[in-house]
Formats: structure tokens, C-alpha cells, sequence
């Protein structure tokens, strides 16, 4: 039982109650019958037994209501708002209204939660004003190193990218997308950057000249170094453009992060999500089609904010004046756009080994899966992740589920693609923790928790 949400279970302990009551009344008019020993009493005995058994389930049937409204429901939605501010660290206002009828159980919470958020508050300065050296020394190293004409791609030793300079950003975009924790192989030739590392481990080279070939065939040159520790090593190339301004992308705790073997049994924050979002030319994924594609990358639990893909499609076909108030796109802005089929090449690169994750998840995939061949990556829902946390009853609109984690939709780029999909990453990555703090650690304990709410098919727009 204890698997089980709060309102399920106080729905069975109110239809015990039902039906229990309905048997004892029935068990009680069987007893009075055999007692009269009047057969011709049976019709009305039958007659009695039945309206007492259905009236005790309309009674109950009518308090639970009550009881769901006013009990159920607020507790549920109590317990989440707690949970966002005490595991996300957003500072939500607990509802007290909503649960006006839960006693001082409300008022306590708002108490707690707010001393709660006063040392954290109190803390969080304290820890600020220790580490701003350490900061302005650390955004100091970063531009240096921004500005150093060499294309640097930092790598665990299992090939993972841990970091990227602006110049070695525009050269893996001339192989692929450029991506965080993607495979090194994934832009420049395995063979030779496998055969360079074992050559330099027998002779105990720290430092060799390289030059190896793009994906693209292009050839590139310059060095590789190698880790004392042998946690990874390091490729420096000469770059496309020394002038480029691009800032560096990393994230060193990768280096301690273990290699997926079984995307079931890895926790969550150890897999690559691309958050992604369609405009179309309506709601039929059979007969509509995608204007529009855009996506961010989240990376152990971060969102990537410099990985997007923003794609104007051409649908081949005028957009429908409805569709256009709707998302802003016009025939005009389409016009010289790729058709759908050349964007959905490029997201599935850009896409490959992550887990793709959309609010209304079914309605996107059945547009991206319009093609001779279907994504096999695995794909997770927000409308069944906001059910998880705020309960099956709540609102799970995009709208909504930003509102509740605070996370704020410019109105220019609400109904875009890429604004929707920053939007539903930010609320993804705010929720990764709340899941995390509810016992849900691995993609396959998520996804159970998920089917309990595969029911829930409201359009989320």
C-alpha cells in the first residue's frame, strides 16, 4: 500500500467503508428475514436492502469527494510545494488557502519552510561572500583562455568531451553539432586518435605531434597531451578561426561520471537529455507538418545554454492563418527554410545518445517519427514528471509547471520553438533534483513511476 499515491489510498479506505457498510446492512436485513419467517416478506425485505446498500455508497461516495477536495488534494499539493523549495531551492509561496481546511498543518509548514529558507539564505550569503575571490580569479582564467588561438578539446579517457574552447567549437560544427560529453570520435577519426594514445602510453610520451582526419575528411594538425593521473587527455589543433569569441564549455565533474552501459539502471544525472519543442502547421500529426525545431542540451543536470538547435522548416505547403497567430511563423519566413527531412538529419545528429525529453511528449514524436526511419532514443515526458511531483490532479500545462518552479517564458519567445524548449529545460532541470530527493534515481525507476500516469491526455500546449 505504501507504493501507493495519498488520494488512491484514502479512495480505497472510503470504498471499504462503502462497501463494508453496504454488506453489514444486507448481512442485518438476510438475519431479519430468516428471524420473520415470512417468505412473502422477501420482495420487500430485497427492496430495502438494496436502496440502503446503494445509498451507503452515495454517502460515502459523497464525503470522500469532500473529503478528496478538501483533504486529499491539498495535502498532495502541500507536499509538493514543500518539495520544490526544500530540494530545488526555489522559493515558492506555499498555498495556504488551498489548504484552509488542513488546521494549522499549513501555517506550520509556511513557518518551517521559511526558517528553513532563511539559513539557507543566511548560509548561501556566507558562502558567497567567501568564494567571490575565488570567482572573479576563476572568470579571469576563463577569458585568458578564451583568447588563445588554439581549438582545445578536453577528454575523459573513454573519449567523453569534458571541455571546448570557442575555437574548437567551430571546428567540431564543421564535423557535427558541437556537444558537451559527446564522443571525440564523434568529430575526428578513432583509429588515429586511438593508435596516437597507444603509441604515446608504450613510449610514456606526455606530449606528441598529431594530425588526423575530420568526419568530414578535413585534415587537422597539432598536438596531444595526456593526463599524469590518466583521467583523459587533451587535443589541441590549429584553428579554423583564431578570432572566435566563443566561450569555453565544461564540466569537469564528468571526469568522475561512469560510462552508460544500460540506460535502465543509469542514474539520472549521469544521462544526456535534449529538451526539444515543434511548431506546426496544426494539431494532426498526419496531416499536419513541422515549421519549426528547436532544442537545448542538458548535461549532468545543467542546461547547456550555447548547445541549441534552432531550424525553420519548410513544410512545403501554405501555414494556415490560425497556425500562424499562434507561433508567429509566416510563408515568407519558410520560404528558403531546408524541408523537414534535411532539419530531422541534422536533430538526429545533433540528438544522438541522449534522451529526448518534450512536454506532450507523444504529440513531437509523432511528427519527428514521420520518415523511413524512427529515433530509438529513449524519451521522457514533463506532463508525467509533473504528475509525479505535483500530483495526478494538478495542472500540467507548460504554463503551469513553469509557474509552480518559477521559471519565466519571455512572452516573444513563448510558442517558439527553441523558447518552449529552454523553457521546459529549465523546468526539467529544476525538477531532476525533486525526483532525485523522492527515491527516483535511475531512468527505469522514473519510468515506472510515469506509467502510473500514461492516463493523463490532456493537450498541453
Amino acid at each position: 500500500m505504501t507504493h501507493l499515491s495519498l488520494r488512491l489510498r484514502v479512495f480505497l479506505f472510503f470504498g471499504l467503508i462503502g462497501i463494508g457498510g453496504g454488506v453489514v446492512i444486507l448481512g442485518a436485513l438476510v438475519l431479519g428475514y430468516r428471524q420473520l419467517g415470512m417468505p412473502e416478506a422477501f420482495s420487500s425485505f430485497t427492496t430495502v436492502g438494496v436502496v440502503a446498500f446503494l445509498g451507503v455508497l452515495a454517502l460515502v461516495t459523497f464525503v470522500w469527494r469532500l473529503f478528496d477536495e478538501n483533504i486529499s488534494k491539498p495535502i498532495e499539493a502541500l507536499a509538493a510545494q514543500i518539495r520544490v523549495r526544500a530540494d530545488s531551492g526555489i522559493e515558492t509561496t506555499l498555498d495556504e488557502k488551498a489548504a484552509r481546511y488542513l488546521g494549522d498543518l499549513a501555517p506550520a509548514a509556511c513557518a518551517i519552510s521559511d526558517k528553513l529558507g532563511q539559513a539557507s539564505l543566511a548560509t548561501a550569503e556566507t558562502v558567497a561572500q567567501k568564494t567571490a575571490r575565488l570567482e572573479r580569479q576563476r572568470a579571469q582564467l576563463l577569458r585568458i583562455l578564451s583568447d588563445i588561438p588554439v581549438a582545445v578539446i578536453v577528454a575523459t579517457q573513454d573519449d567523453q568531451i569534458v571541455l571546448y574552447d570557442g575555437q574548437a567549437a567551430d571546428l567540431m560544427e564543421n564535423e557535427a553539432p558541437a556537444r558537451l560529453n559527446a564522443s571525440v570520435c564523434d568529430y575526428l577519426d578513432e583509429g588515429t586518435l586511438h593508435a596516437t594514445l597507444a603509441k604515446m602510453k608504450k613510449q610514456k610520451e606526455m606530449r606528441r605531434p598529431i594530425t588526423i582526419k575530420g568526419k568530414s575528411e578535413a585534415i587537422y594538425s597539432g598536438h596531444i597531451r595526456v593526463f599524469d593521473d590518466n583521467s583523459g587527455y587533451m587535443v589541441m589543433l590549429e584553428p579554423l578561426d583564431p578570432d572566435a569569441a566563443r566561450p569555453l564549455v565544461y564540466d569537469f565533474d564528468l571526469f568522475d561520471q561512469v560510462p552508460a552501459t544500460d540506460i535502465t539502471e543509469t542514474a539520472l544525472r549521469d544521462l544526456t537529455f535534449v529538451v526539444f519543442d515543434s511548431e506546426t502547421t496544426g494539431l494532426d500529426p498526419q496531416k499536419d507538418d513541422v515549421v519549426q525545431l528547436g532544442a537545448v542540451r542538458i548535461v549532468n543536470g545543467r542546461v547547456i545554454t550555447s548547445e541549441t538547435f534552432d531550424a525553420l522548416v519548410n513544410p512545403g505547403r501554405p501555414i494556415p492563418a490560425q497556425s500562424t497567430k499562434v507561433h508567429g511563423i509566416t510563408d515568407e519566413m519558410v520560404s528558403d527554410a531546408p524541408a523537414f527531412g534535411v532539419v530531422r538529419e541534422s536533430f538526429q545528429s545533433y540528438a544522438a545518445d541522449a534522451v529526448l525529453v518534450a512536454h506532450n511528449a507523444p504529440f513531437d514524436m509523432a511528427f519527428l517519427n514521420r520518415g523511413e526511419t524512427t529515433f530509438q532514443n529513449a524519451v521522457m515526458d514533463t506532463v508525467h514528471l509533473s504528475a509525479i511531483v505535483f500530483g495526478g490532479s494538478a495542472v500540467h500545462t507548460l504554463d503551469a509547471l513553469c509557474d509552480r518552479l518559477e521559471v519565466i517564458i519571455p512572452e516573444d519567445l513563448r510558442h517558439t520553438a527553441l523558447g518552449d524548449a529552454m523553457a521546459t529545460a529549465k523546468a526539467f532541470a529544476a525538477l531532476l533534483p525533486i525526483l532525485e530527493a523522492r527515491g527516483f534515481q535511475t531512468f527505469a525507476e522514473v519510468r515506472k513511476e510515469a506509467l502510473k500516469h500514461r492516463r493523463i491526455l490532456e493537450v498541453h500546449a
